[in-house]
């Protein structure tokens, strides 16, 4: 199955954009959004839609099946070869609806996306001392 992973690269974020593809590919793991099987989008079609360097997108699938969660099938493709996902992170499981009602009551109170995104990071923080963000 072709994936439905749409990657967005943030030029002023100071992540490398090779960093960004690997994250967000993580990500889409760990939420199940892609699955063992799935293909990955081709480095053309990546420069396609962000105007990447098809070299960088390859160095970020590089960087995934050398951490076993890709695996390149020569002329069909790069394929998702495991997992991430938990059923507790699911798009559909309580965790994220609980979640997305803290995040509702965070707009209300007048907080923007990097306060939010300040509050969230100083708390992973505090329950996870000394992780990178994104890790």
């Amino acid at each position: 199955m072709v994936s439905v992973v749409e990657f967005r690269i943030d030029r002023r974020s100071g992540v490398a954009t090779y960093l960004q593809i690997v994250q967000q590919v993580q990500q889409a793991l760990r939420l199940g959004i892609l699955v063992e099987g799935d293909r990955l989008p081709t480095a053309a079609q990546v420069a396609a839609t962000t105007k990447v360097n098809p070299n960088t997108t390859l160095k970020a699938y590089r960087e995934l099946e050398r951490e076993g969660l890709v695996e390149p099938r020569p002329g069909l493709g790069t394929f998702v070869s495991r997992s991430l996902a938990r059923p507790e992170s699911a798009a559909d499981g309580p965790l994220r609806e609980d979640l997305r009602g803290w995040m509702d009551r965070a707009r209300a109170q007048g907080l923007d996306r990097e306060d939010v995104r300040a509050l969230v990071n100083a708390v992973l923080e505090e329950k996870y001392p000394g992780a990178e963000p994104g890790t």
